[in-house]
């Protein structure tokens, strides 16, 4: 469903960046790992290209704040694809103090968290859409959250040391809503931008965490990586040619 479509997926060689560029390989698509840690990025490229039997794994360092490293990457892509064909801003940038609880939170993290990361994503966007823009056509994917639609069940953390960012639900309902800004702005341009919005991903969470999870949803609770497989492919494939400024929730029920 994807032949030989050009896909840069932002934080590429992260949990979720590595199971999207899977995704994207197995229907025949390219994938481009496009990370800032260089040697993390061509380690996983060059593991998944082994397990996947293929050339069609490319990677580039970027830095989804710097205009001049976008610049610098996407035209390292049109000289050796000649094209771009989608973006998925999957990114997560973040200062080493991120992740506080509310009253612990510095003006200047709060600040700097979201200039990383909803910062980068709309700088990210911009480049690309220029391209597009030239190129006659573009998607750009969006990578949010359950957290970016409703405010947070603090209640699911209790007996755990875990806790739910103010930053995190500030950037994910800010990048939906940019999605929403883009979309419109980029009428007549042929760029569509949409946004998928999953519950949470099973990653060793501890058991009472885990159970508390699963009480708010409908069936499985947290959600395996693989189960956003089908939606970004709907999304990047032609099958959603006419779906745009949309905010699509994969969560097992989570958010009713």
């Amino acid at each position: 469903m994807l032949n030989n479509k050009v896909v840069v997926i932002t934080g590429g060689a992260g949990l979720i960046g590595q199971e999207f560029v899977k995704t994207v390989v197995e229907q025949n698509g390219i994938a481009i790992i496009a990370d800032i840690n260089e040697e993390v990025g061509i380690e996983v490229k060059n593991n998944l290209s082994k397990e996947l039997n293929t050339t069609n794994i490319d990677f580039i360092k970027l830095d989804i704040t710097s205009k001049e490293s976008l610049i610098k990457g996407i035209n390292y892509l049109d000289n050796k694809y000649k094209r771009i064909d989608a973006l998925v801003n999957n990114a997560y940038p973040r200062n080493k103090n991120y992740g506080k609880y509310f009253f612990d939170v510095e003006y200047k993290d709060f600040v700097e968290n979201i200039g990383l990361n909803l910062g980068g994503y709309f700088t990210t966007s911009q480049q690309f859409a220029q391209y597009f823009q030239e190129q006659g056509y573009g998607n750009i994917i969006n990578i949010s959250s359950i957290y970016g639609v409703i405010a947070p069940k603090f209640e699911v953390y209790g007996n755990t040391s875990m806790t739910m960012p103010v930053e995190y639900a500030a950037i994910k309902a800010g990048l939906i809503h940019l999605t929403k800004y883009m979309a419109k702005y980029f009428k007549g341009m042929n760029i569509k931008v949409n946004t998928l919005s999953p519950g949470g991903i099973f990653d060793n969470q501890p058991k009472e965490f885990l159970e508390a999870y699963k009480k708010e949803c409908s069936n499985k609770g947290m959600l395996d990586k693989s189960d956003l497989r089908g939606t970004l492919i709907y999304l990047l494939s032609d099958m959603s040619q006419y779906v745009n400024g949309q905010n699509i929730i994969v969560d097992d029920g989570f958010v009713l």
